[in-house]
């Protein structure tokens, strides 16, 4: 097949880099055409060869699984590949090599260094990995979630998924084959993975150990993703053959591979031949359970740098006499997976998406303000939502304090952070007049307190909590209270509120979605021009065996009008949603008032406040 016609006038020989990134181009377009004569197994990028020579100059090369005559394409169902092709009006020629291709997975004789087929704490880059239902592979690197810093280990589709895996799966370290007892070698789940034309690529968790990101027996880790050419030196540390060497003699190359249990899949990527002034031991530069380990670029001694040259993910096919083996391109992987080799700092993490209504598998939306003060609330981006990382809030214009604060809780994946040299901040986004800052707090007994809590909040990735930690400093998520607020509401319920629902209640997933916020009152007592409310709400939301339940809160100073700022000791009241309702002027989805399930009197002067977090009464 030609890109244009023979009769095409001759145009201006291009450069060698030019003419390689026309013919990328062209397998791109035509490269799966080709691949479907059974025959056909890959169409790439090399120099033209004769009898095994290298004559020099680029060629469009073909690999076929078995070279015959011309009377005997027939017989095999294929048909005679061009002589050449026209690409950009440059006649190219072509080159036919019979080699084929395999994932490299299969677990085979071996002798390596031990410590790449034991368990490892820290985790480190080639040694064995594998889906808890395959043999084993090689963990190729340490790389990073591109939005919210969360650390996972990189190797490929059929090492980590497999035919009849799931995301989610468990993986093991090492693999299977090198140690039966799964259940102590636990590393991570499955994350993301994919199986295509932009690679055999996968990504996994690493939850139960420490991760060491240097490459064992290279000593280095990759900083930055390089780009093959011809004739690149390339290292790689997989788990069978350990370290060995190669040269790059296809940089760009679309191979047909057969999966077990999937079949044919067509893949992008490029191949890698022996480097002759580094020769393996044995003669391998790869075997089977190097899957999933990266090449690395070297320099002229064969030292690795920082640089990843590719994915490694396949090698000769058996019977095959050609020493080889295929990698995915860095930029393809990379960018489907949605990984970075650097963390994003705090600042960079994206998309702060705020409380997720849907946290809960049921919809809970947040309250909506009532129509008699819907015209005091803060119109950010035309909408009475701000979103920060992990909670929303609404604010109110006259008080310049939040009306309410939503926030989901990912118990299952809660992290520890210290607030060390994080400021307490007025929000950027928002008008310094709307907000309430540091003139009040300055030389008093009054306390910043978060609404949302701090501890609530740091969940998912590295970079992601960090940011939900700073988050939780704005002032917006901040309202007075007086220093000993917690301790004097009865020994610090108030603050132990959504603990207490994780140690009492069989909370589905550990996911927990909370509402909160200051009872505003006309009484409220003036003090350096903000009026400081004595009483708080708190509603706590979450799924026990499948049905949604809900509980509000009431934390009051008394029951009378506030007679000094020094507040007297606080409640905490158990309450019904009806009460927060009246006394806030919101309005809860009806799916939390047919989630609850309390009774109370009406009046909250004949209730007893709580004594103990084990007086509530969360069913």
């Amino acid at each position: 097949m030609s890109a244009e016609k023979k009769d095409t006038p001759p145009a201006a020989v291009p450069d060698q880099s030019e003419l390689i990134a026309a013919l990328k181009k062209f397998i791109r377009i035509h490269g799966e055409d080709y691949l479907r004569d059974p025959n056909v197994t890959s169409v790439g990028i090399a120099h033209k060869t004769r009898d095994g020579e290298d004559e020099g100059g680029v060629a469009l090369q073909f690999t076929v699984d078995r070279k015959a005559q011309p009377e005997e394409l027939e017989a095999l169902g294929t048909k005679k590949l061009p002589e050449s092709v026209t690409v950009d009006g440059v006649e190219v020629p072509t080159d036919v090599l019979q080699r084929s291709y395999e994932p490299q997975f299969r677990v085979v004789a071996e002798t390596e260094s031990p410590p790449r087929r034991r368990r490892l704490d820290p985790a480190q880059p080639g040694v064995s990995v594998g889906h808890v239902d395959v043999s084993a592979g090689t963990i190729g690197c340490v790389v990073f979630d591109r939005h919210d810093g969360t650390p996972y280990v990189l190797s490929n589709w059929h090492v980590l998924h497999g035919a009849s895996g799931e995301v989610g799966d468990d993986i093991v370290q090492p693999g299977r084959a090198d140690d039966p007892h799964v259940d102590r070698n636990r590393l991570g789940r499955v994350e993301r993975s994919h199986l295509g034309f932009a690679g055999d690529c996968a990504i996994a968790t690493v939850e139960d150990r420490r991760f060491d990101p240097d490459i064992l027996d290279l000593g280095v880790a990759p900083e930055e993703l390089g780009e093959p050419e011809l004739g690149d030196t390339v290292v790689k540390s997989g788990r069978t053959t350990g370290v060995t060497h190669g040269v790059v003699r296809s940089p760009f190359k679309l191979a047909q591979v057969h999966y077990p249990g999937v079949g044919p899949q067509n893949i992008l990527g490029f191949e890698i031949g022996v480097d002759p002034d580094h020769p393996p031991e044995g003669g391998e530069v790869s075997l089977g359970g190097d899957s999933g380990s990266v090449w690395m670029f070297t320099d002229r001694d064969g030292r690795p740098s920082g640089v990843l040259a590719g994915l490694h993910f396949a090698g000769e096919g058996r019977g095959d006499p050609d020493e080889h083996a295929l990698a995915c391109l860095p930029l393809q992987v990379f960018e489907e997976l949605g990984i970075t080799l650097r963390p994003p700092v705090p600042e960079a993490v994206e998309a702060l998406e705020g409380y997720n209504p849907n946290f809960l598998g049921a919809r809970v939306p947040v309250p909506r303000a009532d129509p008699r003060i819907r015209h005091d609330l803060f119109l950010f981006d035309d909408s009475e939502t701000i979103p920060y990382t992990h909670f929303s809030l609404a604010l109110s214009r006259s008080r310049r304090l939040a009306l309410w604060v939503a926030w989901n809780i990912d118990g299952g994946a809660l992290k520890r952070l210290s607030r060390r040299g994080i400021p307490f901040a007025k929000d950027p986004r928002i008008p310094d007049e709307a907000q309430t800052g540091n003139e009040l707090y300055k030389a008093n007994p009054i306390d910043r307190g978060h609404l949302a809590r701090r501890a609530d909040l740091l969940w998912g990735g590295p970079a992601e909590a960090k940011k939900a930690n700073a988050d939780s400093f704005f002032y917006t998520n901040i309202a007075p209270q007086m220093d000993d607020f917690n301790q004097s509401s009865r020994d610090g319920l108030w603050g132990r509120l959504e603990d207490a629902v994780f140690a009492d209640a069989d909370v589905d997933d550990l996911r927990v979605s909370v509402f909160a916020g200051p009872v505003f009152q006309s009484d409220d007592r003036v003090y350096r021009g903000v009026r400081i409310p004595r009483e708080y709400w708190k509603v706590i939301s979450f799924r026990e065996h499948g049905e949604l339940r809900a509980t509000a809160f009431l934390l009051t100073q008394n029951l009378d009008q506030l007679e000094a700022l020094e507040l007297d000791e606080f409640r905490v009241f158990q309450v019904v949603l009806s009460e927060v309702e009246e006394r806030c002027r919101l309005r809860f989805p009806e799916a939390l008032h047919e989630a609850e399930r309390l009774v109370v009197p009406e009046a909250l002067a004949e209730r007893a406040p709580l004594a103990s977090l084990s007086e509530i009464r969360w069913g």
